[in-house]
């Protein structure tokens, strides 16, 4: 696993963050460095997909990176179980394609291209029960998102689940720079620099937007979603079951 170093340099000028080839060169690195409970996260999704997974049925990733998601699931699931995974970074496919097929699950798990800030009629969701957003829905643009929740909703079988794990905004100000601040420093622990912290930063500031839990939880609910429950939070990162159908 290549180590994330891509904001070490602090000459170097800032641009918006992109999936580009060096990210996807480091990003399993980046996720488990960055994200808190990353592999216990994960753990739970392949735990709750194998929950709401209907025999015969197909289990969708919409923002798949390296398919690490749909490879944890594939290992939960039956034999039987096909998965697919959408993503608008060709460095993200490609290198998906690449673990995939070590993993010896080329015949389970098919990879697409999608970009999930276009139409949602170009990412068909065929036969879903499971639909998994993880760390993606952050990066489609606000006026982009609703389209999206609803396009799941309606494509997903009765008790179908999308399953969704963000980055969010507290609803109180001095709450919110408290849980930041807690953030910055699970980075320095997990050996971010002041400089590779400030400079992911400012890259990201024009492409993750965040809701607050409440604001996430009100667009599930209005786009179809009859039971909308947290499963995790840590300080400003939360993750949503999201159930068709359930009453």
């Amino acid at each position: 696993m290549s180590t994330d170093d891509i904001f070490h340099k602090p000459g170097a000028p800032v641009g918006d963050f992109a999936f580009d080839a060096s990210v996807a060169d480091v990003f399993d690195d980046m996720l488990l460095r960055s994200v808190p409970f990353y592999v216990e996260q994960q753990r739970m999704i392949a735990e709750m997909a194998r929950a709401f997974w209907l025999p015969g049925t197909q289990v969708f990733d919409l923002g798949c990176s390296t398919a690490t998601t749909l490879i944890r699931i594939a290992e939960a699931l039956e034999p039987s179980a096909h998965l697919i995974g959408y993503d608008n970074s060709k460095p993200m496919l490609e290198k998906a394609t690449r673990i995939v097929a070590e993993r010896c699950l080329s015949d389970r798990i098919e990879l697409r291209n999608g970009d999930l800030n276009g139409d949602p009629a170009e990412i068909p969701l065929v036969n879903a029960s499971v639909v998994t957003l993880c760390w993606t829905l952050q990066f489609v643009r606000p006026l982009k998102r609703d389209r999206l929740v609803r396009w799941i909703y309606d494509s997903l079988l009765p008790r179908g689940v999308l399953i969704v794990t963000e980055k969010v905004l507290s609803g109180d100000s001095s709450i919110n720079r408290c849980f930041i601040d807690f953030y910055l420093s699970f980075k320095s622990r997990h050996h971010y620099s002041e400089v590779e912290i400030s400079r992911k930063r400012e890259a990201l500031e024009n492409v993750l937007i965040p809701y607050r839990t409440d604001e996430n939880v009100e667009q599930f609910r209005r786009n179809g979603f009859e039971v909308v429950e947290p499963f995790f939070q840590w300080y400003n990162f939360v993750g949503f079951l999201c159930v068709k159908g359930a009453r």
